[in-house]
């Protein structure tokens, strides 16, 4: 909006998805919020026939929760997005969709760090299905179609993430041990490696992705400024906090199992094609990150840190991705 566009948000609200309306109150009275799934886009076709720029960032992002509910990953995932993006072809050939996929399709990685020629092999059901998903996107567009990028993400952290929501995610784990004075506790050893991406970083590629004429490549990896530790990671997040400490745990069971090992990005095809680069680092996004939360905890983390489906097949276990 600060730039000019007009916004449609399209988000069912789905229960363990993470939406906050709290986190579009500074501008709600400037936006068309549209409170439907994805996979209902013909309900919503009007405002994708209007639309210029679409940024697709619907989707579960739980690895644990895809293996306890793979069919409800599916549907969140993968179904709802091929459903979406029939209806996009359908009334706005040619439109430009800039897609949030993740670092998760290429599984353990086979050297580092990570390009986008490396092999696809996904560890788990989450990622499988954003794999499919992020497929759609390429095959339309290869048919000319759509107009897509696919945006691998490492993990990324920032102001808005879902706090109460554990199985999204070790970074959000760490905030809200972080701002609660609790230890932050990381599996295994603590050396594994990661490049978290602070948010800010991750809007700059997403818009540089949608205004760009034309697209050099389909899929660009998006990444952070330098491999860390996990328990490094930690570290520079209590420090931030003040009143935490980080402890080494074992893996809990089944998680080791999907644990990729170490991963960074390398990002240099979106930095050579598009100028894109981290300029966040993660001593100066982790403190940015706590004194946004400590100003807002209420909306964040009043919420109990419960597991919000039923193990038994049912409605509320299936029902589609919100899109956010």
């Amino acid at each position: 909006m600060e730039l000019g566009a007009s916004v449609a948000i399209v988000d069912s609200s789905v229960q363990g998805c993470g939406a906050n309306t709290y986190n579009i109150a500074p501008s709600r009275d400037r936006v068309l919020l549209i409170p439907l799934d994805i996979g209902d886009a013909a309900d919503f076709a009007s405002e994708i026939r209007a639309a210029d720029v679409i940024f697709n960032l619907a989707g579960e992002i739980s690895h644990t929760q895809s293996m306890r509910f793979p069919e409800r990953d599916l549907d969140c995932n993968a179904v709802a997005h091929l459903r979406f993006l029939e209806v996009c072809r359908r009334v706005r050939r040619g439109v430009r969709i800039v897609f949030a996929g993740t670092r998760q399709v290429y599984g353990r990685p086979q050297y580092l760090p990570v390009d986008e020629s490396h092999p696809l092999d996904a560890v788990d059901f989450n990622g499988i299905h954003k794999l499919a998903a992020a497929q759609y996107h390429l095959l339309l567009s290869n048919l000319g179609e759509l107009d897509a990028a696919v945006l691998r993400l490492t993990n990324v952290y920032g102001p808005r993430m879902a706090l109460d929501l554990p199985w999204q995610g070790f970074m959000s784990v760490f905030i809200r041990a972080a701002l609660l004075g609790e230890p932050l506790q990381v599996y295994g050893d603590g050396r594994q490696l990661r490049d978290p991406v602070f948010v800010d970083d991750v809007v700059d590629a997403l818009l540089m992705a949608g205004a760009v004429e034309r697209l050099p490549s389909r899929t660009y990896n998006v990444g952070g400024a330098e491999p860390l530790s996990l328990a490094d990671i930690a570290a520079c997040f209590a420090q931030a906090g003040g009143r935490s400490t980080v402890r080494c745990v074992p893996f809990p069971e089944g998680r080791k199992a999907i644990d990729i090992g170490s991963y960074w990005t390398d990002w240099s095809l979106i930095q050579r094609e598009l100028g894109w680069q981290p300029r966040i680092k993660i001593e100066d996004g982790a403190r940015s990150t706590l004194e946004y939360y400590r100003r807002r905890m209420s909306h964040y983390t009043d919420a109990p840190a419960t597991e919000p489906f039923r193990e038994a097949r049912g409605a509320e276990a299936l029902e589609p991705a919100a899109a956010r």
